[in-house]
């Protein structure tokens, strides 16, 4: 049989329906890889093993009855420790809520479990989605599978850690300034930020409300569409939310992208900054991959990277210190150092600064959706820069500012990461593709296409 670590969501949907695969012997397995691999990688705050078995009993009497849920049921599943789970603590990596119990699921944890996924643990992140990597919180950072004691990217690291590593099929992200993104890049793995508003963010940790966005983060494209699937629609409690129709995400998977009109957003990562050469040339080689299977790429441009850096930070640091002030106030030294600093920056922005930004974010937005009218979709850099140590907190800083995602939380358009090579010394590389709001559609058809061609997302790290 199929290797269980590495078994993708369709597959083992296909297999768990046909009575091939029993959920119960899916999850045993899973549990005995988190149990051999996650003291060295620390992926997971609150591993749910009895919860998860007797989900997984569950699930495969419903299947043997004839009541098979959909793609998801019997699927193992993570959720970043911001993501309410009833009865399980959602502590956002931080001794401030250590022992922070949920009274009810959130509307996302609601759609998997009615979908049968099996909630497996909640995942490590940065503290309250914005200090990190840090050492100095309860829990220790998650370790990227690729590289020695490398950086996955945050906030979200322990989901890309554990669909790195084998140890999950599918989690659960959010992304604020790119934290969904950030980790499939470094840990070679498809992550997916939805147009804003396509789904629920209710029961979940807010760190800037206008935004955040929930996401999800699996290894291939076809699974990353089946997630989607489940996750999104209409929440009417939550005020960020779309009424908005929901199409077949899997529809149009395999039908190439042959006659698609790209815009190649080149001066992000050669002009605005210098992308790490590696990087860079990926990039371009993805382009050309894209040329060949029979789409038309060109460049087009967008305002200036660092125009939608400082219109992200103003609001990040704004929004979550409205959010922290009262804990900040009353319990400072429960923060660890980099989320305390981070979060206490946005005191000293004065009203007139955010109004600013606001105002700018409807500027950049504006003339961003003018340069995609002529085009399907665009790609560029997601990261600039393969990853690097975790334990050099220097890196860490100056990579992590590094990067191409800021602009699409700003506008809300939909935007992914995905494989694109790996450096000489086996780190991965990684290709953003951002699409027209509500076109998720598009971004899987081509990410698919594109994942075809090359085969980037069947390779796992070495050793596991």
């Amino acid at each position: 049989m199929t290797d269980l670590a590495f078994l993708g969501i369709a597959d083992a949907a296909d297999l768990i329906r046909a009575c091939k695969l029993s959920p119960v012997e899916y999850v045993l397995a899973l549990l005995d890889r988190i149990s051999r691999l996650d003291s060295r990688y620390h992926a997971f705050i609150h591993l749910t093993a009895d919860l998860a078995l007797s989900a997984a009993r569950q699930a495969e009497k419903e299947v043997a009855g004839g009541n098979w849920r959909g793609p998801l049921h019997g699927i193992p599943c993570g959720l970043k420790d911001i993501i309410d789970c009833a009865g399980l603590p959602t502590t956002a990596h931080s001794k401030v809520l250590a022992d922070n119990m949920a009274m009810a699921d959130a509307p996302v944890t609601l759609r998997l479990k009615a979908a049968g996924a099996i909630m497996t643990g909640k995942l490590a992140t940065h503290e309250f989605a914005i200090g990190g990597p840090s050492f100095d919180l309860p829990w220790p950072p998650a370790v990227n599978p690729w590289g020695g004691n490398h950086f996955p990217g945050g906030s979200s690291s322990g989901s890309g850690v554990a669909l790195a590593a084998g140890m999950l099929p599918a989690a659960l992200g959010t992304d604020t300034g790119g934290s969904v993104r950030n980790p499939a890049s470094m840990c070679g793995i498809t992550g997916l930020k939805p147009t804003y508003g396509r789904i629920s963010r209710r029961g979940v940790l807010p760190l800037a409300y206008s935004l955040d966005h929930v996401g999800p983060m699996t290894r291939t494209v076809r699974d990353n569409a089946l997630l989607l699937q489940v996750l999104a629609g209409h929440d009417p409690e939550d005020p960020g939310s779309a009424d908005q129709p929901v199409p077949d995400y899997s529809a149009d998977l395999e039908r190439g992208v042959k006659g698609l009109k790209l815009g190649l957003v080149r001066h992000f990562y050669a002009e605005d900054m210098q992308a790490h050469p590696e990087q860079a040339q990926a990039i371009d080689r993805a382009a050309k991959v894209l040329r060949g299977l029979g789409a038309e790429v060109r460049e087009i441009r967008l305002p200036p990277l660092q125009d939608y850096a400082t219109c992200t930070r103003i609001i990040i640091r704004c929004e979550a210190f409205a959010i922290h002030r009262r804990w900040l106030a009353e319990r400072p030294g429960d923060y660890g150092n980099l989320a305390r600093q981070r979060i206490l920056d946005g005191a000293a922005v004065s009203a007139a600064d955010y109004i600013d930004a606001l105002r700018l974010r409807g500027r950049l937005t504006r003339r961003t959706l003018e340069a995609f009218a002529g085009v399907d979709a665009a790609l560029t850099a997601s990261s600039m820069d393969p990853a690097c140590r975790i334990d050099d907190a220097e890196a860490c800083a100056r990579l992590y500012p590094r990067q191409a995602r800021q602009p699409f939380n700003v506008t809300g358009q939909p935007a992914m990461a995905i494989p694109a090579g790996f450096t000489q010394d086996g780190l991965p590389l990684s290709l953003q593709l951002i699409g027209h709001p509500w076109q998720e559609a598009m971004l899987y058809r081509i990410a698919r296409a594109y994942e075809r061609a090359t085969g980037w997302t069947e390779r796992h790290p070495p050793g596991l």
